[in-house]
Order: C-alpha cells, then structure tokens, then sequence
C-alpha cells in the first residue's frame, strides 16, 4: 500500500512531517551550507513540514534558514589542512567527543522519529558514529537517504577512503537512495565504487542547487567598489584561501590597469594573523577592497560582475545560478575535488580554469598571469551560454524525489524505544 501523500497525511490528529538532516562539518561551510539550501528548499515545498538539522559548525546560526527548521549541535570536531582532526573546543580527546555525538545523535532520532533522514556525504558519519542511527532508523521505517556532491575525490582515493571508513558497507547496508548533486553528464563521483546493482538503479542525478538572494533587510555595509561594476573574489570558509587571496592582491600590486576592482570576501576561517596582513597591502591599493564574512554572500554575488573562486561546491552553484563568469583556481589538496570540478567545468566552457604552480610543486605565483586572467573576465561568456539541460534543477528534483516517502503515522500512539547514552 503505498504511504500517504504530504496533503491526505495532513488531516487533524496527525503529525507533521518530519526530515532529520546530518551535516557533519569538520572542515569549512560547505556541508551546512548545502544542507540550508535543502532545507529551505523543502519547507518551502511544504509548510507543514519540520526539518531538524544536526550539525557541528558553530556558526550555523549565521545562516538565513526558513521557518520550520532547528538546530541539534554536537560537539565541533576541527580538521587541519593536513587531514588531521581533532576536538575543536572540548578539551576532550577525538574518541571521547565522537562518544558523545554518536549519543547525541541517536537520542535525537529517537526523540524526533523522523519519517526520512538524509545523510550529507558521509554515509557512515565521521569516523561511523552514525551506524547506530542508521539501524535504528531502519527499525523505525524511516526512508535512510545520502546526498553526495557532484565530485568527491579522485576514483582511486575515495574508493580507498570509503572502504578504510566503512562507507561503502554503510551505502549498501543502510540506505534505501543516493542523491548526487550534479549532473551525470558532468561527472560520476562513485564510478569505480563497487555498489550493488540494485542500489546503482536507485542512484538519482539531481542537477546542482540553484541558489537566490536572501530575503529580508541588507545589514552588511558593502565597500564603496560594489555600487558599480567588481570582481567577487571569495574562498567559501577561507581556511584554505590565503593563497588565492595573496595571488590577487599581488596581480593588482603589480598591474594597476586591470579594468575592475576588486571586493575580497576573506571567510570566517582565515586566520587573523593572515587577515592582518592582507589589509595593510589592500589599504595601498585603489582598486582593491575587503569584507571579513557575508553569511548572505548570495546578495553581494548577485551585485557581482564576474567572481574568482576556488572551485568548492557552493561557489560553484552560486556562480552557475547567478550567471557570472567564473575564474577558478582550485587547491588539489588534501583532495582533488575542486581540480576536478574546475577542470570539467572550464572543459564544457561553463568557467575558466587558472591552475596554481604551489599546488602543483611550484615556488612561486606570477602576478601578472592573474592579472592577465583577471583583465580576460571581462569578455567572458556567463555559464548560461553553454546549454546543459537540468543544470539547476537540484532543489526542485529532490523535492519531488522526497515526496512519496514523507508520511505521518500516529505517532502519539507510538511506543517509546527508550533513550539512554
């Protein structure tokens, strides 16, 4: 029999629909920021519906999220540059503060009962602590979702990564679909993963996320070079953007003819130390102007001429949806996500790709190069000159993929499963 639909299951005496969402945030915006665009995006769909989110970034608050959506924070875990995690605030050890969230977590779906949960990238959570979770929910009936960006790695290493981690066993054992977000014709992230072929069948491109400008009063206050035309240089978080940062200031340094300013969103993770210096050059420079973090960035990207970036997903939709020409330049470590992603769009000709020489072995940046391709952004072409059919479609396919399985049951009848650490 098949569940009922979100309108028959709205009748009075019933609960309301309920997601529970992970985002695991061990390094950077980038999973609770895409996990809001979700969010938003289903609430929107249906004003009945509760999402609770779980999460680790202390600065998800930040963010513009609709009403019908809540936070569960977990203790933060913090990864280095170089791959290493630790507690980010407890003066615990990692094992002890993975303890704890793996509690938390399966209280809060024993709590909340939700009738779909969805898992961002991870399937097994960091270092498993979702496992209990996903056996549990099994019990419960819930509909177990992952989500997955449009590139994840190299094949080779994230088949390697995922089983080390148990996430291809999660995958197969635990999960009844897989959203990747992006299109197959852009790229496949799980080709070379051993999945079974029942669950490949249900492996569901959606299209990338289509982002729009935030509602509400702007209470940023903008450098005076965004009333006309500029150049949005942005590194998402900004932990590992005071390379490209440092390239741009020094093509303007060294070339004070490039046609546009520029306006530097340096990100809440750039350090202060490095943030210090980047404005005492900005402040020689006429054309060069900087704000610390805009957790509407959508608003000031919008305003933007053209935008520099270094390839994250985020960005990446932000570019796509509002149009702009894009200048890539992405870092190839820890992982080769951004390389990829910024190799493959500058091949459809959706953005243009610069590659950083201390990336790739390289001692120094030459700042007329980026001066050279900063001038070129000028006459690029936007994204919407390449015809790809469903590119954005992202928040609208998961929506209707989702519907079918949100259903509401008494749940007031409900016996309790019992909750305990």
């Amino acid at each position: 029999m098949p569940a009922p639909s979100i309108a028959e299951a709205s009748r009075p005496g019933r609960a309301t629909p309920r997601i529970l969402m992970y985002s695991h945030d061990t390094y950077g915006l980038g999973h609770i920021r895409r996990t809001r665009a979700i969010a938003n995006a289903l609430v929107g769909a249906h004003d009945d519906l509760s999402v609770l989110i779980i999460c680790g970034s202390a600065l998800a608050g930040s963010f513009n999220f609709a009403p019908g959506i809540d936070f569960v924070h977990v203790p933060s875990v913090a990864k280095s540059e170089d791959g290493e995690y630790a507690s980010a605030n407890l003066r615990l050890s990692l094992p002890q503060v993975t303890t704890i969230r793996e509690a938390l977590i399966r209280q809060t779906a024993e709590a909340f009962r939700p009738d779909i949960f969805i898992a961002d990238k991870e399937p097994a959570g960091f270092r498993g602590e979702l496992l209990p979770t996903l056996k549990l929910m099994g019990h419960m009936g819930t509909r177990r979702v992952v989500g997955i960006r449009d590139v994840l790695d190299g094949p080779e290493a994230i088949r390697t990564e995922w089983h080390d981690k148990g996430a291809i066993r999660a995958l197969t054992e635990h999960y009844d679909d897989v959203l990747v977000y992006g299109l197959e014709e852009f790229y496949r992230p799980l080709d070379g993963i051993p999945l079974p072929a029942e669950l490949r069948s249900r492996l569901v491109y959606t299209g990338y996320l289509r982002r729009s400008v935030p509602g509400g009063l702007a209470t940023m206050r903008y450098p005076r070079a965004t009333k006309g035309p500029f150049i949005l240089v942005t590194t998402g978080g900004g932990a590992d953007g005071a390379g490209l940062i440092d390239w741009v200031i020094s093509a303007y340094e060294a070339d004070p003819y490039i046609p546009l300013p520029a306006v530097v969103a340096f990100g809440p993770f750039l350090s202060n130390t490095q943030r210090g210096h980047f404005l005492e050059r900005i402040d020689r420079l006429a054309k060069v102007d900087a704000i610390v973090f805009d957790p509407k960035i959508e608003r000031l990207m919008s305003r933007a001429s053209a935008v520099v970036a270094m390839g994250g997903y985020n960005t990446f939709c932000e570019i796509l949806s509002f149009d702009k020409p894009g200048l890539l330049v992405p870092r190839s470590r820890p992982r080769l996500e951004q390389t990829i992603r910024a190799a493959r769009a500058a091949e459809l000709g959706l953005m243009r790709m610069l590659e950083d020489p201390m990336e790739h072995g390289g001692t120094s940046r030459d700042p007329l190069q980026m001066a050279e391709a900063l001038t070129a952004l000028c006459d690029q072409p936007s994204p919407s000159s390449v015809q790809m059919p469903g590119l954005l479609d992202g928040l609208g396919r998961i929506t209707r993929h989702l519907e079918p399985h949100i259903r509401k049951p008494e749940r007031d009848s409900e016996p309790a499963l019992g909750i305990g650490i």
